[in-house]
């Protein structure tokens, strides 16, 4: 099928009797209850389970080989190729499925809050709570944009609709397909929403480059004197958390875009986990928990209908879904200046990377490029103890392009604006999981907030031996053998077997990296 035909099919199925465009968040969150798709809370939010697809599906996310876009993908474990002819099949099968369904809910709206790059979408939802979820993540047009408005991509979304591997041509019964050419994103056999953000996002880490647009995965904030700071890290390394300060505004909590006029948030709202969630510990998140709120796989008392936060029999995954302005401490706009300060966070359980070090260019864009975070013992069966993670710049599902030319836009925008990047390990200090302690948050908050007010410009530090990062020697709040690893481990061979360890892990997992520069390769990893 060529695009004309594929967008023939499309507009059918739009113009069919069963589809619900634009409905409102009551009008959604009733159809989402009356519908069996979702309870209500006592908060006012809805709450909905996946099934057995708690997470995103990695194995099951193709994008399709054409002419115009092959030459540009790198193919591999992360972007899968799938043949045209499979999709074709598929959107076909897909289309058809819809159309015999009492009812359709189409959203349409934008990813993107820089209108000189925005991207216009549309989401065809089999369930009108994935709908909701729709209106709730992404950018929601006013009036007049909506009277104006004519989508660039579209998902399709059919969760019940079931892949035969022998006869479709996938892995398994579940399917994330996108066509860059088509600017179609086909998704069936699984009902977790969180695809359909994580599509959209991978699609804005192809088109943006080719603006000169730096996509990231980071959380944002802005101080009064409009001071922008970023903060990337993978799950569980407190970029939430760290983002989220009582005296600066937050711009975004995951998806950002780095133009030449400064920073701005590719979302319209949120997608906070919530296990463990609780007032006095995330008042913001919490607080944000209301009617027009989607939750994902919380337990929830069937009398009371109290959310249990604590309660992870269904998955360590759960979610809270809700438009940004539900927090009351915003950038109503999404957009702001060039950041100041960069902050790569890292949960080291190995206990050896330094609570807080200044980074060169050149470490900076090592660093992202590695994106190490720890997986601790006891959060998945089997894991019994720390296992290195590595996420190419902190988000390697979402990158379709070489993942060297989104360090090389990071290291342009470095000097182009003078960022300060700064290596927090929020981790384990004075040895490793097991025998050290978890660095408290009172710690780092001080360094981050140190980092951020400007106050390592001029201070005294040492090298790291190992790692060959530059260390500061006092920061208020903090004791000072805290600040150096080595210092803080009664052990010193211990912690130099261990150090030397990590540092090995980092230049073996760093050897995948094609025509990397040779000032990254020298200056920006460890020294031994």
């Amino acid at each position: 099928m060529n695009s004309v035909e594929i967008a023939n099919e499309l507009k059918e199925l739009l113009n069919g009797g069963n589809v619900k465009v634009q409905l409102s968040v009551p009008q959604l969150v009733e159809k989402s209850t009356s519908r069996g798709e979702a309870i209500l809370t006592v908060d006012g939010a809805i709450v909905a389970e996946t099934g057995k697809y708690t997470g995103r599906s990695p194995k099951d996310k193709y994008i399709v080989t054409e002419e115009s876009t092959k030459d540009k993908i790198d193919w591999g474990n992360v972007n899968r190729p799938i043949s045209a002819e499979v999709f074709d099949n598929l959107y076909v099968k897909v289309v058809n499925y819809l159309k015999e369904k009492d009812e359709l809910y189409v959203f349409k709206g934008f990813a993107g809050a820089d209108k000189d790059s925005q991207l216009s979408i549309q989401v065809v939802n089999e369930y009108a709570w994935h709908n909701l979820f729709c209106h709730q993540l992404f950018i929601r047009p006013t009036e007049e944009e909506l009277a104006s408005h004519v989508a660039e991509f579209t998902i399709v979304s059919a969760p019940n609709f079931k892949a035969d591997p022998a006869i479709d041509g996938t892995a398994s019964e579940t399917f994330i397909i996108v066509s860059l050419e088509k600017k179609i994103i086909l998704i069936g056999g699984t009902e977790y929403a969180g695809e359909m953000k994580k599509s959209i996002f991978g699609i804005m880490n192809y088109l943006l480059p080719e603006n000169g647009i730096f996509p990231m995965h980071c959380s944002a904030n802005v101080g009064e004197a409009g001071d922008v700071a970023l903060f990337f890290g993978l799950s569980g390394t407190g970029k939430t958390t760290l983002s989220a300060d009582a005296n600066r505004k937050l711009i975004g909590d995951d998806e950002h875009g780095w133009s030449d006029s400064g920073v701005f948030n590719i979302e319209g709202g949120c997608y906070a986990k919530t296990v463990n969630l609780s007032r006095e510990k995330e008042p913001e998140i919490y607080n944000a928990i209301r009617f027009g709120t989607v939750l994902e796989n919380v337990v929830v008392d069937p009398e009371s209908r109290i959310p249990n936060y604590d309660d992870i029999s269904l998955t360590e995954n759960t979610r809270a879904a809700y438009p940004i302005h539900y927090i009351d401490n915003i950038v109503t706009s999404s957009v702001a200046g060039h950041p100041k300060t960069i902050v790569f966070l890292t949960a080291d359980a190995f206990g050896v990377l330094p609570p807080i070090s200044k980074l060169t260019k050149e470490q900076a864009m090592y660093h992202f490029l590695n994106g190490f975070t720890s997986k601790l013992a006891g959060t998945e069966r089997g894991v019994t103890s720390p296992e290195p993670v590595f996420s190419t710049c902190f988000g390697s599902p979402f990158l379709p392009l070489p993942a060297t030319l989104y360090a090389e836009m990071l290291g342009q925008k470095i000097d182009e604006h003078g960022s300060q990047v700064f290596l927090v390990n929020t981790g384990w200090t004075g040895g490793e999981y097991g025998v050290g302690s978890r660095m408290k948050l009172s710690y780092t908050r001080a360094m981050v907030r140190a980092a951020i007010d400007g106050k390592f410009n001029n201070v005294e530090t040492t090298q790291d031996a190992i790692f060959g990062l530059h260390i500061p020697t006092a920061i208020e709040g903090v004791p000072s053998e805290v600040l150096n690893p080595r210092a803080a481990w009664s052990d010193k061979d211990a912690y130099d077997q261990k150090a030397q360890y990590l540092a090995d892990l980092f230049k073996e997992n760093f050897k995948k990296f094609a025509n990397v520069s040779e000032d990254i390769l020298k200056k920006g990893g460890p020294l031994v």
